[in-house]
């Protein structure tokens, strides 16, 4: 049986980077591998063994192309208004809070926050499917 780890994204400043996820998540550096061309840095915390990866390459100065796919990384927290709230006040960007409830029943309530890099990240409340 498989289990997964971690996911990577690619960022320009792992320093920003670190500091958001820790500020947006309470996410630490678990691990960092650095070489020649590029960095690894890990984060987690303990809620979770997941690992969210994030790869530098050392020589690159432009901003990569996150392209139109809907991608996304997916975290849950305990009160998804208590969160929008302390983000917001903290400066990071976020979007509405958005009920999701097709056909009536509420399936999850969540926002999207965007990481320096540009990448969404959904913060969704804990319930039903997503403890």
């Amino acid at each position: 049986m498989a289990k997964m780890v971690h996911s990577c994204i690619r960022v320009l400043d792992d320093a920003k980077s670190i500091a958001w996820y820790k500020a947006a998540f309470d996410l630490d550096v678990a691990d960092q591998l650095d070489f020649e061309t590029f960095r690894l840095t890990y984060l987690s915390n303990a809620r979770t063994g997941f690992e969210l990866e994030l790869t530098v390459n050392k020589e690159r100065t432009a901003p990569y192309d996150l392209g139109d796919g809907y991608g996304h990384l997916a975290v849950v927290v305990d009160s998804a208004d208590a969160h929008h709230a302390a983000m917001s006040q903290q400066g990071l960007e976020v979007g509405d809070l958005v009920d999701f409830a097709p056909g009536g029943t509420l399936v999850a309530r969540f926002f999207f926050a965007t990481d320096p890099d540009g990448y969404k990240i959904e913060v969704i409340q804990r319930g039903g499917r997503f403890v």
